[in-house]
């Protein structure tokens, strides 16, 4: 009796140590040992969390490229915005610069503003080296998996963009359906550079079959000069994070399927205190979810923000669905109203934060490339959590079980049956 109480107490202390490490040093363990993510140090990320700030920032650091501008987005909507783009990219061109872009064949036909067969043309002539990853051509069904919904710029392997933002002028002026389009972006310079110069150069030849011999410039890019040389200047509202330690989770088809789930599940399953998640699908599975309710029974403070409109119909209903389960359970769940949040972000213990192009969907978790940066920094992750805490102070309701009721039966109901279309989202 006494020899299973010692094994019952022993058993015991382990899991209490395991559950006390810390998630940072958890997840970036897990990440090496499994998918041989790199880390570095030294990293200066600042993030943007308009469309004007971030594409007023990239536009300038474009406009002084010396060498490259790579360029992968999962749509250029053809609008004001990427004809600004492509203008400037045109007449770096005609400066000798290389300019390589990728785009998603599915992205472009399913936006209501594609790019044209005759427009690619045009661009090719002006010096524009742009491609579409995977046309949609019929069967069409044979082209609905596997998608490319990365969002990566990296300008003379010195400065990148990643995030959540395309190429799309409503990120600046809303849409008339919903209002406002939030979302998140960010600037990195260091180190962490190259990888994010890495993933798009594998691509390309993956998607060209041609080599992408890049230029590279001698440029110290941890240091302010390059920062003050590429971009606008830094304003109360951009506020950089240096010497931050930064990994990018890459997920690439049949190679690292899990990687983006295996993150998100060593964060909540390491959480000790507190979990905050905006993310516009917010439809996990089954994995994710349980999880989720773990960490609830162990005390955490799990807070999510969804949109209460979407851009795509029958989502809002199936988000709802999911959200109320994890509000039944103990989770703060805020809905925002301040026009659609399409951010993908994640603060944990504010030790450690998720960025970058991955939903909390199927779709993301199995079966398109994504691309996210683990920022393991309370600095940087701060900064997130102030956005976090001014939008549910001001634009957000909470979901109540007095909030739910006041739903319409139909809406209810149809947040109920939409579930079933959960793992096609």
């Amino acid at each position: 009796m006494l020899r299973k109480v010692l094994s019952i107490l022993l058993c015991s202390c382990a899991l209490y140590s395991v559950a006390q490490e810390r998630v940072d040093s958890a997840t970036v363990k897990m990440l090496r040992e499994e998918f041989g993510v790199a880390f570095s140090e030294g990293n200066r990320i600042t993030f943007f969390h308009t469309g004007q700030e971030k594409f007023d920032d990239l536009f300038a650091a474009v406009a002084r490229a010396r060498k490259s501008v790579h360029l992968e987005y999962f749509n250029f909507r053809n609008d004001s915005i990427s004809d600004l783009l492509f203008n400037l990219l045109a007449e770096r061109a005609a400066h000798g610069v290389r300019i390589r872009a990728i785009f998603d064949g599915f992205g472009n036909s399913s936006n209501n503003s594609p790019l044209r067969s005759n427009h690619l043309n045009n661009l090719r002539r002006r010096g524009i080296d742009i491609v579409e990853f995977d046309p949609v051509k019929f069967p069409w069904v044979n082209h609905a998996l596997y998608r490319d919904h990365r969002k990566i710029v990296v300008i003379d392997d010195s400065i990148a963009y990643t995030g959540g933002m395309n190429v799309a002028d409503y990120y600046i002026i809303g849409k008339p359906e919903f209002g406002d389009w939030r979302d998140i972006h960010c600037r990195i310079v260091g180190p962490v550079v190259k990888t994010l110069q890495n993933i798009f150069t594998d691509f390309w030849q993956k998607v060209t079959r041609r080599p992408a011999d890049v230029d590279v410039l001698e440029v110290q890019s941890t240091t302010p000069d390059t920062v003050r040389y590429y971009s606008t200047p830094d304003t109360n509202a951009i506020v950089p994070v240096c010497n931050t330690t930064i990994g990018v989770v890459d997920r690439v088809p049949h190679q690292t399927p899990k990687i983006i789930r295996r993150t998100f599940l060593s964060l909540i399953n390491h959480a000790q205190t507190q979990i905050q998640i905006i993310n516009p699908y917010f439809i996990p599975g089954g994995k994710i979810m349980r999880a989720l309710k773990r960490a609830l029974r162990r005390g955490v403070d799990v807070q999510i923000m969804v949109s209460d409109k979407s851009d795509i119909p029958i989502t809002p209903r199936v988000v709802e669905h999911c959200v109320h389960r994890l509000m039944k359970r103990g989770a703060s769940v805020y809905m925002y109203t301040g026009g659609f949040h399409h951010s993908k972000i994640m603060m944990v213990d504010s030790v450690v934060s998720f960025v970058g192009s991955a939903n909390l969907n199927s779709r993301s978790l199995r079966y398109d490339y994504e691309c996210n940066v683990l920022v393991c920094d309370r600095r940087a992750t701060s900064v997130l959590q102030q956005i976090f805490e001014t939008d549910k102070q001001t634009r957000c309701y909470q979901l109540t079980p007095e909030a739910w009721r006041t739903y319409s039966r139909s809406r209810r109901f149809a947040a109920w049956f939409y579930q079933i279309l959960a793992p096609f989202l």
